[in-house]
């Protein structure tokens, strides 16, 4: 694939366990650890007729990362243009434009863009932080908004997933573990039933700092599953086996 055209201050990384590569920037959006860890932790439509919607999909990291694993078509959904095309642009290095569409608006109103009920799998990694009036923000608007509820809510977010996904239909979210219980009542008032939980570790002996969730549209508040946990980091402060396959593969 011939290279793009890069802006100022961005870069080109490497997810080498999926041959992705990615265009990144330090002064507006890099994808964090959380991004592979719910693209490995989230299961989507095998099939080529599945519909798969990223929300709050950044510079496209999530999608990009599980767009191997898929024959279906993959809809990522950002608010901010800047990130928006460096999606696209992304998604053209990989060679996935027929696969995967980039709607640059707010998630609120995309539902005027892709009809309700109509999704197999939505995948999510929304702001963590509620835009409280004394919080304090990064300075960077780009930051800001991706880690802020400033653009966006968790009950928005959440709401919207549930229109988008047909019924049985899975959704996938990565957040904070102070905010567990938060969502998995959202997730209740809005037809979004838990069925499994992980969470991750910064090593053995640590709090829990982030916490995957998948829950199932109108499915039973029965039968939930918490996966083993998770560590970042062994005892070594290098990443635990299971990140590094994550990141590097076999």
């Amino acid at each position: 694939m011939p290279t793009p055209e890069l802006q100022a201050g961005e870069r080109i990384d490497q997810l080498y366990s999926q041959d992705i590569q990615i265009i990144q920037s330090s002064q507006v959006f890099s994808f964090s650890l959380d991004a592979v860890l719910l693209a490995h932790f989230a299961k989507p439509p095998v099939k080529s007729t599945g519909r798969m919607v990223d929300l709050c999909s950044g510079n496209g990291a999530v999608g990009l990362f599980m767009a191997h694993r898929t024959r279906g078509k993959i809809a990522m959904v950002e608010l901010q243009s800047r990130l928006a095309d460096m999606a696209r642009r992304s998604i053209a290095l990989n060679g996935l434009t027929d696969q995967i569409t980039v709607y640059q608006q707010d998630l609120a109103t995309i539902t005027e863009q892709i009809d309700k009920d109509s999704v197999d799998v939505v995948v999510c990694n929304p702001p963590y932080f509620a835009d409280e009036p004394d919080s304090r923000k990064n300075p960077n608007p780009y930051l800001a908004i991706a880690r802020h509820e400033i653009k966006t809510t968790l009950e928005t977010t959440i709401q919207v997933t549930s229109d988008l996904l047909k019924m049985n239909g899975k959704a996938y979210f990565v957040h904070r573990p102070d905010r567990f219980l938060e969502l998995a009542t959202l997730m209740g008032e809005h037809r979004l039933a838990v069925k499994r939980v992980q969470f991750v570790y910064p090593k053995a002996g640590r709090d829990a700092n982030i916490v995957l969730v998948e829950a199932i549209k109108d499915g039973k508040a029965t039968g939930l599953k918490v996966l083993p946990s998770l560590m970042t980091y062994d005892e070594n402060s290098e990443y635990s086996a299971s990140v590094k396959k994550m990141l590097y593969g076999e």
